[in-house]
């Protein structure tokens, strides 16, 4: 089983590295190795797996000390917690690279090379994988795309991971456009939260920004979502200089009489998108002008692993929140995994290490094995992205084919 897993993952060499990892990991549970601390440079672009990073990482067996305990919360998985004490309990999982948009910042114009169906994960592999990690602590399971309400199971899909034991939330990013349709079953499925995309208040600005027509749509489905209860409806909005900054305040207004979280998102450097600083709208320029108009806007309490800096308008029944990868980042607290419609497991958003879970589950192997090649990926997460500048020059996937 060694040789086929070899050939397709990263992580081991063609020369038995899986039973050197087997021996060195027998080794270290014998002599009760503590944890190392390994720090990692940005220019570490490839994730290799060779015995001293073996040694460096945690491995542990279920039978010794497979969990990392603390007395304060409830054990969690040794495989999921890298050498900086981060606990990841969050996976997002993307459906399919396909889209009915085609975002600027997302993707290129002229669109992306698709991978060929087989090589995407199927239905059983999407459950099997999301089932391991579960099992392993994750509590909450966010489905991406592309669009996955593209993908023609995905009601099934959410079905059959609400029966998972442990899972308390389901979510899902969307942009809205078949939403409103489709969201009375997701909901009676077991989806729990959504988070909708909108970049623009003004239909042709719209278009202009997704390169198709469907504002309308989309709207029906923000509508939609509030109507059957979802609270708060979050709103993403990704604000590009010279393109939608002139709409912070109208979108701020929306959170006035309606229980959304709008959600402005710092323009990201991803392949194809033509990031550039200059058209980068930082939070705090956007949090300036906002209260600009509302000066008694408050902040509130944020949780440990929350990605938005949340704030609210006394008296708003909604609130807005702040995205700040790029000018203020929150990689000391991430506790989230991303698994793409091919299978590949990215550790960071702006990493260009990934691990093909895929090919390692039809080369046939175990569950203990592919928790020993999910523990090396997270072992080796890095202490926090390149910078902005530097993630501009990294290759990387575009955005649509890791998971919005």
């Amino acid at each position: 089983m060694a040789a086929p897993v070899s050939m397709c993952c990263r992580l081991f060499d063609r020369n038995g590295a899986l039973t050197r990892v087997r021996k060195l990991f027998a080794r270290r549970v014998n002599r009760s190795i503590a944890r190392s601390c390994s720090g990692v440079t940005h220019e570490e672009n490839e994730l290799e797996l060779t015995d001293s990073t073996i040694a460096g990482s945690n491995f542990k067996t279920r039978a010794t000390q497979k969990r990392l305990r603390d007395d304060s919360i409830l054990p969690f998985s040794a495989f999921l917690t890298d050498n900086f004490g981060r606990r990841h309990n969050y996976l997002r999982i993307s459906l399919t690279e396909k889209c009915n948009f085609r975002c600027q910042y997302c993707m290129p114009e002229e669109g992306v090379k698709l991978t060929p169906r087989g090589q995407l994960l199927s239905t059983s592999e999407v459950l099997t994988l999301a089932r391991l990690f579960v099992q392993e602590g994750v509590d909450k399971i966010r489905l991406t795309g592309g669009e996955p309400l593209i993908r023609p199971d995905v009601l099934h899909i959410i079905t059959e991971l609400r029966k998972l034991e442990g899972l308390k939330t389901i979510a899902m990013t969307t942009n809205g456009m078949n939403l409103a349709r489709l969201l009375p079953n997701l909901k009676d499925a077991g989806l729990d939260l959504i988070n909708i995309s909108l970049d623009s208040l003004v239909p042709a600005k719209f278009e202009f920004i997704v390169r198709r027509k469907g504002f309308h749509k989309v709207m029906e489905g923000v509508e939609k979502a509030i109507e059957l209860g979802y609270s708060p409806v979050k709103i993403n909005c990704v604000v590009m200089r010279g393109l939608n900054e002139d709409e912070l305040l109208d979108f701020a207004a929306l959170t006035e009489k309606k229980p959304l979280e709008v959600r402005f998102i710092e323009y990201m450097p991803f392949d194809g998108n033509k990031w550039n600083f200059k058209k980068m709208v930082s939070y705090q320029e956007m949090l300036d002008r906002i209260r600009q108009k509302w000066p008694d806007l408050e902040k509130l309490q944020a949780g440990q692993t929350d990605t938005a800096k949340t704030f609210k308008v006394p008296g708003f029944k909604g609130q807005l929140g702040f995205i700040t990868s790029m000018s203020d980042h929150f990689c000391g607290s991430c506790n989230r995994l991303r698994i793409t419609a091919d299978g590949n497991l990215k550790v960071c958003l702006f990493g260009n290490s990934e691990v093909s879970l895929r090919d390692v589950l039809r080369s046939g192997a175990s569950d203990e094995e592919l928790l020993q090649i999910i523990g090396a990926a997270v072992g080796r997460k890095k202490k926090q992205h390149a910078g902005m500048f530097s993630i501009s020059q990294m290759k990387n996937r575009p955005m649509i084919l890791i998971g919005g």
